[in-house]
């Protein structure tokens, strides 16, 4: 059935289960080409894909992104890592890397807000990196965490943004369908206690940074204690940043090592 106004694709979004359906019609609605159009895209948002997914992007942190299907979709609480990452930039010429960056959206936002930074991006995911190099441009590389790096790189990093996966295994149940069904299993299951590579970045993030550089890395409150272990063990200078309102909260790690200091490195 052809759908040919928003109050039918309201009401139909309603059925499916869609608390926000009037909302969620207005953003179909303005994606949809034609009434066909229009119905096919609430026909997929009614079984279940993110709406994100469906019209092709998200407005995340002041900043569209470009979305395909089967990509993570940026959180809003990670709106914090952005914040943190640019309060580090205010020099130009600055090094980020975006690692396991999904869709870009961490390095296009801070990028927005400080576009003369040098920025990278990587992740092991094909459909990934094809959905960053459709937002960033070049400079977006495959491959598994810091192998897909270029070795130039090495401790000239200033700001590392991981934002990697940190649900628990037993976790994964529990996640809305949305994110269970759409979003790959890899961008969501960190392992046992969600800090499996998490622990892969804190343990090579030391040979990456510049010195004085900065490692986040979004968390569970749960987690933050084994967090700051972890950051500590691998030699790095441990905090957490959280936000109430954003309910977020990310675990930091500074290279402390300074120009002419000794220190392993």
């Amino acid at each position: 059935m052809t759908i040919t106004d928003l109050t039918e694709a309201t009401v139909r979004l309603r059925a499916a289960g869609c608390v926000f359906a009037e909302d969620e019609a207005a953003v179909l609605g303005g994606a949809a080409t034609d009434p066909a159009h229009l119905s096919e895209l609430v026909g997929r948002r009614a079984l279940g894909e993110p709406l994100e997914q469906v019209v092709g992007f998200a407005d995340f942190c002041g900043v569209r992104v470009r979305l395909r299907p089967g990509v993570f979709v940026p959180r809003v609480r990670s709106e914090l890592l952005v914040r943190t990452a640019l309060a580090e930039l205010r020099t130009p010429g600055r090094t980020v890397v975006d690692l396991c960056c999904g869709s870009g959206a961490l390095g296009l936002a801070v990028r927005e807000k400080a576009p003369a930074i040098r920025l990278f991006a990587a992740d092991s995911d094909p459909v990934a990196v094809a959905c960053a190099r459709d937002n960033l441009g070049g400079n977006v590389f495959q491959g598994d965490l810091f192998a897909a790096l270029p070795a130039t790189l090495r401790g000239h990093i200033d700001v590392l943004l991981a934002n990697v996966p940190y649900v628990a295994t037993e976790h994964i149940a529990l996640l809305p369908a949305e994110a269970r069904l759409h979003e790959p299993r890899t961008a969501l299951d960190g392992g046992a206690d969600g800090l499996d590579v998490f622990r892969e970045v804190v343990s090579g993030a030391a040979g990456w940074l510049a010195p004085g550089g900065l490692l986040l890395s979004e968390i569970t409150e749960a987690q933050a204690g084994a967090a700051g272990a972890a950051v500590r063990a691998a030699g790095l200078i441990a905090g957490i940043v959280e936000d109430e309102d954003l309910e977020a909260r990310a675990v930091t790690g500074r290279w402390p090592q300074l120009p002419g200091a000794t220190g392993l490195r």
